[in-house]
């Protein structure tokens, strides 16, 4: 039995650990011989199905403001304290397990380095294990991500400890070997591997629509933000477009709020629809591709997996993306909008007027039976699995660098060369 430990950066929303359980699932569905450790802060995980041969370590909430400040979620604890204590329950969980295989999420060095020891414990045991890191398309803006991956040595520590970089998208909308300034010798570990095509809807079209009350023919509106922790502002928009619309001129919509919405967002939500006879409201979904399906538009945030829901589901969608404290989402959205593959609305022009306009836009293309874009680059979690599965059959390990860390001191790393 082949064991993988799958390290989840998880600070903010759920995409992260969506992702990484996603991969984890489609692993062990791949091969009878795998079994995944997953380590995440999450503290949503549990409201996810999780499949024979997955188990999780739960660290404790690390939480990340608008201007990308972290801090303690829940425990009366500072940073620092925090930090120290999820570094040892990964050494400790990472020891004990002896992973053949260590997949790490976004950070070469884990969220605030917790990762570092780890790293540098495991490539000098006997049987080291694989390293791999996995990026989704888009980090930031070129020059933020060049300046954070220089200032940490993300760079050097790709060429130190990790065996390959595997990238969930497609040069052909973001080269980030390109547009990061990878050096060579961190740009020859790079594999695109494409999007991930999110799994096939639970439930049928017209299921969903008898459950909600939809008329199988009537235009449906799919209002989300994924996440939720905020998405307040694009959900109240929404609603507030809508309640200018004429009664007769308005969709039937569904909201999906979010898990992680604040309580009194939602119940403002709550309190907003049912005023507007054909809204219906929920807290949360672990079912989004069946109701993404049920719709024919949606009104997203810019998620790396709402944007994989939609193009997997061929629906039409309208993009509100998140702009702090990353541009991520606007860059996504502005890439995949050019080429004609969604709508989006950036956040500075955000106005109930504005939002309707492209809604209405979308619904008149469905109307004309315009024909939506579809990017074939959408392979990316069998890609991942065969790439992960080929690395922990290699008999031969690659021979680790003698270039190790010697200390770290604040923004620093100190190499010496043995």
């Amino acid at each position: 039995m082949k064991r993988i430990l799958i390290y989840s950066h998880d600070t903010f929303g759920l995409g992260n650990v969506r992702r990484m359980l996603e991969i984890a699932r489609h692993l062990v569905a791949s091969s009878p011989e795998i079994t995944v450790l997953l380590l995440t802060g999450s503290p949503m995980l549990h409201a996810f199905r999780i499949p024979p041969r997955i188990d999780y370590v739960k660290l404790p909430c690390l939480a990340r403001d608008t201007t990308g400040r972290y801090g303690a979620r829940s425990l009366a604890v500072d940073l620092p304290e925090l930090v120290r204590l999820r570094a040892n329950l990964i050494k400790s969980a990472t020891l004990d397990f002896a992973p053949d295989l260590v997949l790490v999420d976004k950070k070469p060095f884990g969220v605030q380095d917790e990762l570092a020891g780890v790293l540098e414990m495991l490539s000098r045991v006997a049987h080291r294990p694989r390293f791999v890191l996995l990026l989704r398309d888009i980090l930031d803006s070129a020059e933020a991500t060049r300046s954070v991956w220089q200032k940490n040595g993300y760079y050097e520590a790709v060429d130190t400890y990790y065996d390959e970089v595997l990238v969930v998208g497609s040069p052909e909308i973001f080269d980030l070997r390109r547009e990061y300034a990878f050096p060579p010798f961190a740009a020859a570990k790079v594999r695109f591997c494409g999007y991930i095509a999110r799994e096939a809807a639970k439930r049928s079209r017209a299921h969903v629509r008898a459950a909600l009350g939809v008329d199988p023919h009537e235009p449906m509106l799919l209002v989300t933000p994924g996440g939720g922790e905020d998405g307040f502002r694009l959900v109240a928009t929404a609603l507030e477009g809508l309640a200018r619309t004429p009664a007769h001129r308005r969709p039937r919509t569904h909201v999906v709020c979010g898990p992680e919405m604040p309580e009194h967002h939602r119940t403002a939500v709550e309190s907003a629809a049912a005023d507007l006879p054909q809204v219906s409201v929920e807290a949360f979904s672990d079912d989004m591709m069946s109701l993404i399906g049920s719709a024919d538009v949606a009104v997203t945030m810019g998620g790396y997996n709402t944007v994989c829901e939609l193009l997997t589901s061929g629906r039409r969608g309208v993009i509100v993306p998140r702009c702090e404290p990353g541009v991520e989402q606007l860059l996504r959205a502005e890439r995949m909008a050019e080429r004609g593959l969604l709508r989006m609305v950036s956040p500075d022009a955000l106005s109930p007027s504005a939002l309707m306009a492209e809604v209405q836009h979308q619904f008149d293309a469905l109307a004309r039976s315009e024909p939506l874009p579809r990017l074939k680059a959408m392979n990316g979690l069998d890609k991942v699995s065969r790439a992960l599965r080929t690395l922990v059959d290699l008999e031969e390990q690659r021979t680790t660098s003698p270039m190790r860390i010697r200390s770290r001191r604040a923004g620093e790393i100190v190499f010496t060369v043995a």
